[in-house]
């Protein structure tokens, strides 16, 4: 079989988390990176002679003909990227968001939507052994009809001032603030489990640390079937090592709590045909963890770029992430700067 050859545009510390990974799958080969830094095109050009380097993403694409790319760079590049690869007929691995403006997004997914290209964007959390675990049990109704959630995110990003001269995450423009570079990872999920709510309400943000962006955002999530959730994000909380994200999620039978290292049911009668007893039934990580081909930060990382892998050679059809569903989180976002408009306006409802 012909591998699948790959071009990686952003070699930060995603692009250089993706290419460990993506390195060690079988069916492919990393042929371009591209970079603006001259010292990690340096060290690639020394040490890996094999790969060429660019410091454009027009070079890498036209110059190393690649099958596919993984763009790694800042979100308010990647619309001009994705456009260009899909004009040149290449599969896109992308990370989130996606884009740094909606009305990007939905031109992207207009285009991808009628091509053979495949299209994914770096949700990885959809790859969760845990989430997937309850998603699983909410579709089957073991706590009932869910009523009410209440989701947070929470890392130490940002525990500093910043000032004008910081990185693009200092950036609305560039995609930057709690909303677009953490938050949405968590509206991602909201959507995976609850699907899109209709309106968001009392919508509060504050910068702590930033000068120029967001770093706490808080909301209220109505939907049409009357289930009601919130959402805490907050990217300075030093009492915080890692993130974490947890969900506590109310239904008529019973609550569902989960983090990224487990989850526990509490149930209001025994559930028989699930083996659930009535009270507390606890799982951890280690119960249900499957064993991934390369480890690094997290199996979710690897098992959602061998999904793009196996989606272009035709070994996977599921395309949990595509560009589609990245869009709903865009639509999210959307409602949310729309009620933090009217906040600010003070206008009435």
């Amino acid at each position: 079989m012909t591998k699948i050859k790959i071009g990686i545009i952003g070699m930060g510390r995603m692009g250089i988390t993706h290419y460990s990974i993506i390195n060690t799958h079988p069916d492919v080969k990393i042929v371009s990176i591209a970079d603006t830094t001259k010292m990690i095109l340096n060290v690639i050009k020394k040490y890996i002679p094999e790969i060429q380097v660019f410091n454009d993403y027009k070079e890498l694409i036209d110059q190393s003909s690649p099958d596919a790319i993984i763009v790694t760079t800042p979100p308010n590049l990647h619309y001009r990227i994705i456009k260009y690869a899909y004009e040149k007929g290449i599969h896109v691995f992308c990370e989130k968001p996606f884009t740094a403006k909606y009305n990007e997004a939905k031109e992207l997914v207009e285009l991808f939507k009628n091509s053979t290209l495949i299209n994914q964007v770096g949700y990885a959390n959809r790859e969760r052994d845990v989430f997937n675990d309850v998603k699983s049990l909410l579709d089957k109704k073991i706590i009932g009809d869910v009523y009410f959630y209440n989701a947070q995110m929470t890392s130490c990003a940002i525990t500093k001032k910043t000032s004008d001269d910081d990185s693009w995450r200092d950036k609305k423009n560039y995609g930057g603030g709690v909303i677009y570079e953490m938050a949405s990872h968590l509206i991602d999920m909201t959507l995976f489990f609850f699907g899109n709510p209709s309106s968001a309400n009392g919508t509060f943000t504050k910068s702590i640390f930033s000068q120029n962006v967001e770093d706490i955002l808080f909301s209220t999530f109505s939907y049409d079937n009357r289930l009601g959730g919130t959402i805490y994000v907050n990217w300075s909380d030093a009492s915080y090592r890692k993130p974490s994200m947890v969900f506590e999620i109310l239904g008529e039978n019973g609550k569902i709590v989960c983090d990224f290292y487990g989850y526990k049911i509490f149930l209001n009668n025994d559930n028989k045909e699930n083996n659930l007893h009535s009270g507390w039934n606890t799982f951890n990580l280690t119960d249900i963890y499957k064993p991934v081909p390369f480890y690094v930060r997290g199996n979710e990382f690897t098992l959602e770029l061998y999904r793009f892998v196996n989606l272009i050679t035709g070994k996977e059809k599921n395309n949990l992430s595509d560009f589609s569903k990245a869009l709903e989180v865009h639509k999210v976002i959307e409602l949310l700067n729309y009620d933090i408009q009217l906040n600010k306006n003070g206008s009435n409802r």
